[in-house]
């Protein structure tokens, strides 16, 4: 009887294996349209891209782009980057937002996700009208901030300001004006992201820091603060790229201007598409701000995994 229960589990065993790699044959099968799809869809305008980043092409040649290997120069519109002052002015500009926005918007996510942890009266109603500015469209917000900042607008009078004191045809205080826009706008997400990371911390382990009489600040700098360095990682990796990406607030309410002092790369790649329309040249550009995000996202992602190893040896020490 023994035998024939081996014998069995023996053949049954193949024809399971069968069955599962028929069934995972089928569901590439199923899939295999959706994925091709999805493969045209990204590789073609990246390699498109790519091609014409190597040519002097431009829509204005009278040819078609697929003839754009006639005027081929291969790395000679990365050579052009180099040597733009506009494209590095503009670089300079975004990383000023993001160097001023995004440390002010964590150290007040910071602060509020603190807050926001310990139990208070109408603690929902505030956290919906917390989150409200992350969910408004960046064009809208742009438009409000460019009303707020006129100069017959409620921020003059409310400063006791004269009419004629402009904030956003002002070569400084125009970006100011961004900056708050922007701080305003995704300080939200900040919270949003750090508040997860607080709760994520084991309570257990606080409560056994209160007990031996560790003081909140003390337990905050010792336990919370090194339970979270992946998650504030991850925030300021998101909100980093995120701002490198900004181009709705700053086109509505200064579009670049006064003269350039507000343009930001996007708003830079944007008119040389539309208003140049040197495409051969955005798509250089393009290309190499995508290597440098990259570059970034993985030294981002390198020194997430250091935190999460360096966490794992402090708990196996304390174990």
């Amino acid at each position: 009887m023994t035998e024939q229960t081996v014998e069995t589990g023996a053949k049954k065993k193949p024809a399971m294996l069968q069955h599962e790699i028929e069934a995972k044959r089928l569901g590439l099968y199923m899939s295999l349209p959706a994925q091709l799809l999805l493969a045209f869809i990204v590789a073609f305008p990246f390699l498109m891209q790519v091609y014409i980043s190597l040519t002097w092409w431009g829509p204005l040649d009278g040819t078609l782009w697929t003839l754009a290997y006639e005027s081929m120069n291969w790395f000679g519109q990365y050579g052009e980057i180099f040597q733009d002052g506009r494209f590095w002015g503009s670089i300079g500009r975004t990383f000023a937002i993001l160097g001023i926005a995004v440390p002010i918007e964590f150290l007040l996510g910071l602060g509020l996700a603190m807050l926001f942890v310990q139990k208070f009266p109408g603690r929902p109603i505030f956290y919906s009208i917390m989150l409200t500015p992350m969910m408004i469209v960046p064009a809208v917000t742009g438009l409000m901030f460019f009303l707020l900042f006129q100069g017959t607008g409620p921020i003059n009078d409310m400063l006791g300001l004269p009419q004629n004191y402009s904030w956003l045809q002002d070569i400084n205080r125009s970006m100011i004006t961004i900056i708050i826009a922007d701080v305003w706008q995704w300080t939200p997400l900040m919270f949003l992201i750090l508040l997860a990371g607080i709760l994520g911390v084991p309570e257990d382990q606080l409560r056994m820091a209160s007990i031996l009489g560790a003081g909140k600040w003390t337990s905050f700098v010792r336990i919370v603060l090194p339970k979270m360095k992946t998650v504030m990682i991850i925030a300021l990796v998101i909100r980093v790229v995120e701002s490198f990406k900004i181009f709705d607030t700053v086109y509505i309410m200064t579009r670049g201007g006064p003269g350039v002092a507000t343009e930001t790369i996007s708003l830079y790649i944007y008119k040389m598409t539309f208003a140049d329309l040197e495409w051969s040249y955005v798509a250089a550009m393009g290309l190499f701000i995508l290597v440098a995000l990259s570059l970034l996202a993985v030294l981002g992602m390198w020194q997430m995994s250091a935190a999460q190893k360096r966490q794992k040896a402090m708990m196996s020490a304390e174990s």
